[in-house]
């Protein structure tokens, strides 16, 4: 049985002007989530901003999004640092506010040799004291994880699986082969949800399923069922919204549409400025699609 299963959203950060957390909103946010059927969340990835946010914001977040599942699905946390103690310090501090795992990303500045990326998340696995999903983004990292690192990390009985957003499928299906049970591997691109939960995948860690949780939830439940076809017209379904996903920022892009949805989670964190109205447009109109049966 593995440990985390299911949808698991990638949480905006509402901020108020003043850049607070705005906690009334971020907590009803993850209330409703809960019962439209998410299996988890998690905040502090690339769609909650974590590279803009400070230490007191993140912790703040962290706060919010634990006392408001309380209990109810786990808290995965994201972690990320260009240091080791970094990471280090947040999953310790994360932990004692009482999520139930971390996503570990590794940010890098200077180039890093392939037992410097392993020492980075054997550390954090040693000392972190949670389970540890393991997240590599060609997109975004400037250090990837090969399959070799990839394959080590997995001997640690502490880091339990593999968030890939490189939609590389051949790579996925080597990684499962070669890893077998000792990592579960996650889809962390919405538009390849279905081939991932195919081949083995366990669940989805998605930003869409931020703003689209139902048709998120009913996706993963058609896989689970065998039932292909169901999931992938789920599946085109839900790409009319990953398209536009795709085509901006991330956080912008989210919170946009929560926005539509009547959530007033402010705008991207400075100096990202707001969607233009075009952009606005082209959201509301895929949002529209992708809602509609």
């Amino acid at each position: 049985m593995s440990l985390f299963q299911g949808v698991m959203p990638y949480l905006v950060s509402p901020l108020k002007e003043d850049a607070q957390v705005n906690e009334t909103v971020l907590a009803k946010l993850c209330d409703d989530l809960i019962a439209k059927g998410v299996h988890g969340l998690t905040p502090l990835g690339s769609t909650g901003e974590y590279a803009y946010l400070n230490d007191a914001q993140k912790q703040r977040v962290i706060e919010v999004v634990v006392e408001a599942a309380n209990g109810r699905v786990p808290v995965i946390a994201g972690v990320a640092s260009t240091s080791t103690e970094g990471a280090i310090a947040q999953a310790k501090l994360y932990k004692k506010i009482g999520v139930s795992g971390i996503v570990s990303v590794l940010d890098s500045y200077f180039p890093l040799h392939k037992t410097e990326i392993e020492s980075y998340f054997l550390s954090i696995a040693d000392q972190a004291g949670l389970p540890v999903i393991v997240y590599t983004n060609p997109n975004f990292q400037r250090t990837d994880l090969t399959v070799d690192i990839i394959r080590v990390l997995a001997k640690h009985p502490n880091i339990i699986g593999l968030k890939d957003a490189s939609s590389n499928t051949g790579r996925l299906l080597t990684i499962i082969e070669q890893c077998g049970d000792s990592l579960d591997v996650y889809a962390a691109s919405s538009h390849i949800a279905v081939s991932v939960l195919m081949m083995g995948g366990k669940g989805i860690f998605a930003g869409p399923a931020c703003v689209l949780p139902e048709k998120s939830v009913a996706l993963y439940q058609a896989c689970v069922a065998a039932d292909w076809k169901k999931a992938a017209i789920l599946q085109k379904q839900l790409w009319q919204f990953n398209d536009v996903f795709a085509r901006y920022r991330l956080a912008g892009c989210i919170k946009t549409a929560l926005q539509i949805q009547g959530y007033d989670v402010g705008n991207p964190v400075l100096p990202q400025a707001p969607l233009d109205e075009p952009a606005r447009a082209a959201i509301a109109e895929a949002l529209r699609k992708s809602m509609a049966d």
